[in-house]
């Protein structure tokens, strides 16, 4: 899931697919289509072979299987190869970006004791005069800094504030500190033993902006509580033209005016080999694929699925792939929806599904018309087989954010990533309170023994169930159900069609 760094502009040539479908359990069942009996044909040891298949990758790459490397490439391979013994032509969609590469990036303490810090330059952050800004720090009065009133009567003119990871966007503490007078920001994560990825999510802030991991921060935090501490902020940073590419199939059955997508991003952090994030995701819809094309019943809507590259950067190949449909007339609206499937293992989990109803937590985005009745083919799901669940916040934090922003329905599930699990998630679901849905995010922790075979299953099952149905259906999203007359698409009617051209020069500005 992507909370790091590394986009600015972005040039896509793509691939175009045929567009959309969606369906509900129920319907499927009503005419003999079992959900419940597909579901069961994607198990979790499949999917879990799928994992062990790209941990041997990371084990093989140098620990991780990160956008740009070779353990990349080598599960994009997997992944191919897996669909092409299933049947499915498989074609890669590339895309060029600007990379940010970080020069120099150090927090140096001067005084009263003389340390040195990993720090991480946020995306969208400027970079620091020639030789860092040297200051004394300095904290607001709550120390997540998410209001202006927190720098209320303290002195942060001309001073680098110090601030904890939490509650609000990174630009939000940021813009606050850089209101009061800071000259610099240094943000510590919330969690231990995790080194702070963010970013700005666009430019604005004019005064360079870090992060890094929480004892770090506490431990300045503690000697600023007894006194002055000096200290300089070093981060410059320039670009680079780089290229990934997403991998995208689709089945050969089904009417290809509506298209029922899936998608996961399968590059990993480069700190580590990215099992549960989100090696979860991409092997569950593998197998789904896989057990699709083994089905002897023909369905109604084309299923497409996309495993996303360069997530991690800032959510780069989906954007990419996106914002490319948006140019053709007609495209976007093949797609009756768009199911994201982004960390579905976490080892202490929760079972959340996208709050697109907004029934717990308004979306911070405009949500667009049928995610609810696409949310609501997950909790039926759930609902008919006792799965207790709860709401995740709709806020576009992974791929399904370029399709919302370009109004197409979209739902997902979600185990947990960062956030600390509470007391009534533990009733729920069991676990420990107090401490992360996964303590191992972003980090060289999560692997294979990282990811919880219980929250595996119940995913799969779920993702498998609704996919089928979906393939079926999809009247409660858009109004569509029955085999249609559609022709094939142009290009081939199977694959996702022709790149295209010319290059279209885009922007994403991505909030953390």
């Amino acid at each position: 899931m992507a909370a790091r760094r590394t986009l600015v502009a972005l040039t896509s040539s793509i691939a175009i697919v045929a567009a959309g479908a969606l369906t509900s359990p129920a319907a499927a069942h009503d005419r003999g289509r079992s959900p419940e009996k597909f579901a069961q044909k994607v198990t979790t040891r499949a999917v879990q072979g799928h994992l062990a298949a790209l941990q041997r990758i990371a084990d093989e790459n140098g620990g991780n299987r990160a956008a740009l490397t070779s353990g990349y490439e080598a599960s994009a391979r997997y992944v191919e190869r897996t669909l092409r013994k299933a049947g499915y032509t498989t074609e890669r969609d590339p895309f060029t970006f600007d990379r940010e590469i970080i020069d120099t990036a150090t927090l140096t303490e001067n005084s009263p004791g003389s340390a040195a810090y990993e720090v991480d330059q946020m995306e969208f952050s400027p970079n620091s005069p020639v030789g860092g800004v040297t200051a004394d720090l300095v904290a607001p009065t709550d120390p997540l800094g998410c209001l202006a009133t927190d720098w209320s009567g303290v002195v942060a003119t001309g001073k680098i504030a110090l601030i904890s990871r939490g509650s609000c966007a990174f630009a939000i503490k940021a813009a606050n500190a850089e209101a009061a007078g800071a000259v610099g920001v240094v943000i510590y994560n919330n969690v231990p033993d995790v080194q702070l990825f963010g970013t700005l999510g666009a430019e604005g802030v004019t005064i360079p902006v870090a992060g890094f991991r929480q004892a770090d921060g506490q431990a300045l935090a503690t000697a600023l509580a007894a006194g002055a501490v000096n200290v300089t902020l070093d981060l410059t940073s320039h670009t680079e033209v780089a290229e990934s590419f997403n991998v995208i199939a689709e089945t050969k059955q089904g009417r290809d005016d509506n298209v029922v997508m899936l998608g996961a991003h399968l590059d990993s952090v480069e700190e580590g080999p990215g099992i549960n994030d989100n090696g979860t995701g991409s092997a569950t819809i593998l197998e789904v694929a896989v057990q699709l094309a083994k089905s002897h019943t023909p369905h109604h809507n084309t299923v497409r699925f996309a495993w996303w590259g360069a997530e991690e950067l800032g959510l780069i190949g989906s954007t990419a792939y996106v914002d490319e449909l948006a140019t053709q007339e007609g495209e976007l609206d093949r797609i009756a929806t768009y199911l994201n499937y982004d960390m579905v293992g976490s080892p202490n989990y929760i079972i959340g599904v996208y709050d697109a109803d907004q029934s717990t937590y308004p979306a911070p985005v405009d949500v667009p018309e049928g995610s609810e009745a696409t949310e609501d083919v997950l909790t039926d799901w759930f609902d008919s087989i006792g799965q207790p669940w709860v709401d995740t916040e709709f806020s576009g934090r992974s791929d399904y954010q370029a399709f919302i922003l370009n109004g197409v329905p979209a739902s997902g599930l979600f185990t947990g990533a960062d956030d600390v699990k509470t007391d009534e998630e533990v009733a729920l679901f069991g676990g420990t309170a107090g401490i992360t849905h996964d303590p191992n995010y972003h980090s060289a922790g999560d692997n294979l023994s990282n990811v919880n075979a219980t929250a595996l299953g119940i995913m799969t099952k779920a993702i498998a169930a609704s996919t089928y149905s979906l393939a079926w259906d999809t009247s409660a999203i858009n109004g569509i159900s029955g085999p249609g007359k559609g022709k094939p698409h142009p290009s081939h009617g199977h694959g996702p069609g022709k790149h295209l051209g010319p290059e279209d020069r885009v922007m994403l500005e991505r909030a953390s």
